[in-house]
């Protein structure tokens, strides 16, 4: 693919303008991709969101990144709706009564509003939804500890609309080694581990990499017999050393197997200054808890007094094309989507990329970029649906 000119002078001045302030003029043309195709986003944090303090995101909502006017004004019409389990409930029984809950949540969604969503548990019912001018709301789970080492919850959660799974979080579960987790403890995937992805392939469960360690990625592509997923991981390349994201290898063996990366749109997870800004938060925030304690008054004011004394450089939408255009230089088109992380990154998302409403702002971008049509709408949605068709029809064989 040849790419036109960037529009250099446009982002030039990207660092300087106000993040709420669009700096991009959307065509007609970009928002007629946006309006008239499938969008998947493959990881959007609404139902821990609904838990934290429950709105009603059928209706336009003052807060987060989602609610149902905003994605019609964006054309998402298929996102994945997060089943976020904290790690700090991993070996216990509250993280799968959390996901039953969560999913509770994305039930009541569309009972409130069947005239707007409804659950998709299928690539059919994503593309028989879009016919009438639904919302798709496909269930991914983030984190597996629920399943408790136990096929039988992997059946039950599967039949609760589940069809993906991210192995682990941010520490090592009774499935997988977690990329933030440093004591590796399985050195990949657990005994349990190794055979739930068997068990995933057989059922036509997506199996999620994102989140785990180098090792138990590359343990995964040794044994699915399915192409997986990174539901919201971006590219190690911009990113030096976070190895929460994929580098380049890995994104190789990825393209092998037949995968597809979904591109995360945190501003830490695309740029070396963001995560270096990330890192040095994490750092002082460690060292003032170790200080003062998590309940003393230090603790609890530190983020919002570091981020007034170090305010976030913000990504910006250039930089989340940069990480499209990486992986389709390393691996070609059929690879790589959307996992923007909405309302799971709090107020770290690029300029020009901060609610639902703003897919039309990535399409222009990838036209300004040169990208035909037809591969705008493989980003869009193309990719994943043919990955989770693979996996629909390699279940239907098993």
């Amino acid at each position: 693919m040849k790419r036109i000119l960037k529009i250099s002078a446009l982002f030039a001045i990207s660092t300087l303008y106000i993040s709420n302030i669009s700096a991009i003029t959307v065509s007609d043309k970009a928002n007629k991709l946006a309006q008239e195709n499938i969008i998947i986003d493959s990881h959007i944090d609404v139902p821990y969101r609904l838990e934290e303090k429950w709105v009603d995101v059928t209706k336009a909502t003052e807060g987060g990144d989602f609610d149902y006017p905003r994605a019609k004004q964006g054309g998402l019409n298929a996102p994945f709706m997060s089943i976020y389990i904290p790690a700090s409930l991993d070996s216990s029984a509250n993280s799968t009564k959390l996901a039953d809950k969560l999913i509770d949540y994305v039930e009541a969604i569309v009972g409130r509003a069947p005239d707007k969503f409804a659950i998709a548990t299928s690539t059919a019912d994503v593309e028989q939804q879009f016919v009438k001018g639904l919302i798709s709301l496909p269930l991914g789970m983030e984190n597996g500890s629920p399943i408790q080492g136990d096929l039988a919850n992997l059946q039950h959660f599967y039949e609760r609309g589940i069809r993906y799974i991210t192995l682990a979080h941010s520490q090592a579960n009774h499935i997988s080694d977690s990329s933030y987790d440093l004591r590796r403890k399985w050195k990949g995937l657990s005994p349990f581990g190794k055979e739930l992805v068997q068990e995933m392939n057989k059922i036509g469960m997506l199996i999620d990499i994102s989140h785990v360690s180098d090792a138990a990625f590359y343990q995964t592509m040794e044994l699915t017999q399915t192409p997986v997923i990174a539901s919201h991981s971006s590219l190690r390349a911009f990113t030096p050393g976070f190895e929460r994201n994929m580098d380049d290898e890995m994104i190789k063996a990825l393209g092998k197997n037949g995968g597809v990366i979904q591109i995360n749109f945190g501003s830490t997870f695309v740029t070396k200054r963001a995560n270096a800004w990330s890192k040095k938060r994490s750092a002082e925030q460690k060292a003032v808890e170790k200080k003062f304690g998590k309940d003393s008054d230090e603790y609890k004011s530190f983020r919002e007094q570091f981020s007034a004394k170090n305010p976030l450089p913000y990504a910006t939408l250039d930089s989340v094309l940069d990480h499209i255009d990486h992986v389709v230089k390393l691996i070609g088109i059929d690879h790589v989507g959307i996992g923007s992380d909405y309302d799971g990154v709090g107020d770290s998302l690029p300029t020009d990329l901060k609610d639902v409403s703003t897919y039309p702002n990535l399409i222009q971008g990838l036209l300004n970029r040169g990208y035909s049509d037809a591969h705008i709408i493989q980003i869009l949605s193309g990719n994943f649906m043919r990955v989770w068709k693979e996996n629909e029809t390699y279940a239907a064989k098993n």
